[in-house]
């Protein structure tokens, strides 16, 4: 199978933990914009079908769904309790609880689907997008969120990152509460001081692009301490160039594929392709 059962028992405390119903609806709003800014909302009528897969809390499928006819949200963690709990108004949306390479939807089925940071965190990312694809109409549109490598940052930013992943390590593999605790401290004194100096610094007129943790600058303390213990909690966790993706998404029958050049990186849309699918 593909999964990591250690990282889905992780993810499904996570959400546990941050619900994401604290969260303020326009930070919600602007957070869902970014990764669905490529998003084809003019190619599905307001009857069209797809899934969500890897839905968590279900803050994504909380605004696609009222776009939609019908809307799967898949989740193999405990995480599939908190989406119910947060869409019990949302009546055209479905639950499964399931692994990416067991989605319980028919074949070439669906007119759209996405899975957003979650396809990184399973042994075979490329079989897991194969897996999404399949179930796609031909024609139909795949939105893609993988972590990325850091290819456009400066050296001195991917050696950081190479030190806090030093303690990702450590942090993932204690037991839940104090992995939860050790989060929180990260949250509170490297993640929040951090990014509001680089708000203070952008609001000098500077440039904070390459500043670490700057794309949380405008965030609520409560989006750092989720994505804390997102990050640190974590013990998957594969990073892809834009390249690789654009491979990995051809080999499992996506064309037309297409980039996000804004943060987060790396957000990409491809269509099923007419033909069969299949992996080399």
């Amino acid at each position: 199978m593909n999964i990591d059962h250690k990282t889905v028992d992780g993810f499904g405390d996570e959400w546990e933990r941050f619900p994401q119903s604290n969260l303020d609806p326009s930070e919600q709003k602007n957070l869902f914009n970014c990764y669905f800014s490529i998003f084809p909302w003019d190619k599905l009528s307001n009857d069209s079908e797809g899934f969500d897969l890897g839905c968590g809390s279900g803050r994504w499928a909380a605004l696609v769904s009222p776009r939609v006819g019908r809307l799967h949200c898949v989740d193999p963690s405990d995480a599939i309790e908190v989406a119910k709990k947060n869409l019990l108004k949302h009546s055209n949306c479905e639950f499964h609880r399931a692994t990416v390479d067991a989605i319980p939807l028919e074949d070439s089925s669906m007119d759209f689907g996405y899975s957003l940071g979650v396809l990184h965190h399973v042994p075979n990312t490329e079989m897991g997008i194969l897996s999404c694809v399949k179930k796609l109409k031909p024609g139909a549109p795949f939105l893609l969120y993988l972590y990325y490598d850091f290819e456009n940052r400066p050296l001195w930013f991917c050696f950081i990152w190479r030190v806090s992943d030093i303690f990702r390590r450590i942090v993932s593999h204690l037991p839940h509460d104090l992995r939860y605790f050790a989060s929180q401290i990260i949250a509170l004194f490297v993640y929040y001081p951090i990014a509001r100096l680089s708000k203070f610094i952008e609001t000098l007129g500077g440039n904070v692009s390459n500043f670490p943790l700057s794309s949380y600058r405008h965030l609520s303390f409560y989006t750092m301490r989720t994505d804390a213990l997102d990050r640190f909690g974590t013990r998957l966790e594969q990073r892809f160039s834009r390249t690789s993706i654009k491979s990995m998404m051809e080999k499992s029958g996506l064309e037309h594929i297409t980039f996000s050049n804004h943060e987060p990186y790396w957000c990409a849309i491809g269509y099923r392709e007419l033909s069969v699918i299949g992996v080399d």
